[in-house]
C-alpha cells in the first residue's frame, strides 16, 4: 500500500512528538475523511434532485415509516432528534417543492399530519437508490469478506458511542 494523506499527517506528528501512540489518530482521521468525502458526494447527488441534507432526512424519515407515508411533526422530530422549530422550515421547503402536504390530523383538531406526495416518494426513492450506488462504489476496493469484517468492527465501535448525543 502507498502512503495516503493520513500517513503523511501521522508522520509529521510522529516527527514532532515521537512519544505519542498515533494509531487512534490514524484510524479516526481516515474515518473522518471518508465520511466527509462521501458526504460531499451524496450532497452533490441529492442537490441535483432538489434535496438538501435536511430535506432528504425528513423525506427519508417519512418514507421508511411505511404506508401511508404520513407522520405528525412530533413523530418526525422525535425520529430525527430535532426541535419542532428546526422542522418547520424544512417542512415549508418540502411543501413548496410539492414533496409533502400538510393535512388536518383526524385524531386531533389542533394537530396536523405530514403526508408524502407521490412526487416526494419518487424523489426520495430515487435519491436512496443513487446514494446506495455511490456507497457501493466507495466500498468497491473491499472484498465481501472485508466489508463484513469492517461492518462488524464499526458496529462494535459504534456501540460505545450509541447513547452519546451529537453536540
Amino acid at each position: 500500500m502507498t502512503d495516503d494523506a493520513v500517513d503523511r499527517i501521522i508522520g509529521q506528528w510522529h516527527r514532532e512528538m515521537p512519544e505519542l501512540e498515533l494509531d487512534s489518530m490514524a484510524l479516526f482521521g481516515r474515518i473522518h475523511r471518508i465520511s466527509q468525502k462521501l458526504g460531499a458526494r451524496l450532497h452533490a447527488l441529492r442537490s441535483e434532485q432538489g434535496l438538501g441534507r435536511n430535506e432528504f432526512d425528513v423525506l427519508a424519515t417519512i418514507r421508511r415509516s411505511g404506508e401511508p407515508f404520513t407522520l405528525s411533526p412530533k413523530e418526525i422530530s422525535a425520529a430525527m432528534m430535532l426541535s419542532s422549530g428546526g422542522l418547520t422550515g424544512r417542512l415549508d421547503k418540502l411543501e413548496a417543492s410539492g414533496f409533502i402536504e400538510r393535512l388536518p390530523d383526524p385524531g386531533d383538531r389542533r394537530g396536523i399530519k405530514v403526508r408524502m406526495t407521490p412526487l416526494g416518494r419518487e424523489v426520495i426513492e430515487e435519491s436512496v437508490r443513487i446514494g446506495i450506488a455511490a456507497q457501493n462504489e466507495a466500498l468497491a476496493p473491499l472484498t465481501a469478506k472485508e466489508r463484513d469484517q469492517l461492518g462488524a468492527l464499526l458496529r462494535k465501535l459504534h456501540a460505545g458511542f450509541e447513547d452519546q448525543p451529537f453536540d
